[in-house]
């Protein structure tokens, strides 16, 4: 099992999303799951794949930390050229992921990556947790598409107030906040919403952002 495709997919196809899994879990982790059947209820189809370091432990257990951004980027470029390959010419299509996942989908977004219409990340790992002097986002100017990060307020890779503080972030054009999620937007016991709310309002944004895309308006 290399891929997990939705039903979605195929030729036929007007938007699809290649999604890639955040460094500890797989791409059939219970939030990959969810996340995947909400984009599919959007009318976005979803290809999860998983980086090697991940095809290594499935194949023998062993959990082992992620493969260097350079074999990650080529890994994903691969997967993105894969896809182009199998869907229509004028289907548009998206990259994003699962914290470590979508900072990946970024990177490649800012090397202005042929084919590539929109960027969305969930739970971005703005910096490490409890190291909020270590900011990831220099390659945010260089995104050669749009870009949207969907953010729980609790996430401790980087709360809204972390966040503001770094001003106006040139390259990003959305930040949507998800209230009381963490960083698997997950709620405390006493939250109105659940996890799988907040997966619903989630894949709700990506949903808008799509269909802006696909009418040409300018985002902001």
């Amino acid at each position: 099992m290399n891929r997990i495709k939705t039903k979605g997919y195929g030729k036929g196809v007007k938007s699809v999303m290649l999604l890639a899994h955040g460094a500890g879990a797989p791409m059939d982790s219970p939030f990959m799951e969810q996340l995947s059947d909400a984009l599919e209820r959007q009318g976005i189809a979803t290809v999860r794949f998983e980086f090697p370091y991940m095809t290594r432990r499935r194949e023998d257990g062993r959990k082992r930390p992620p493969d260097r951004m350079p074999v990650l980027l080529d890994s994903f470029r691969a997967e993105v050229a894969r896809v182009r390959d199998e869907v229509s010419e004028d289907c548009l299509m998206l990259v994003g992921g699962k914290s470590m996942g979508g900072r990946v989908a970024s990177m490649l977004a800012s090397e202005h990556a042929p084919g590539i219409a929109g960027v969305i990340c969930y739970g971005y790992p703005f910096h490490p947790p409890g190291k909020p002097d270590r900011w990831r986002i220099d390659h945010f100017s260089t995104v050669g598409c749009p870009m949207m990060i969907i953010q729980g307020t609790r996430d401790p890779f980087g709360k809204p107030e972390e966040v503001a503080a770094q001003g106006e972030m040139p390259g990003l054009s959305r930040l949507c906040w998800l209230d009381g999620g963490n960083h698997d937007f997950q709620t405390p016991a006493r939250h109105p919403d659940s996890q799988a709310t907040l997966i619903e309002q989630a894949a709700g944004e990506t949903g808008r952002f799509v269909q802006e895309l696909l009418a040409g308006s300018e985002l902001c």
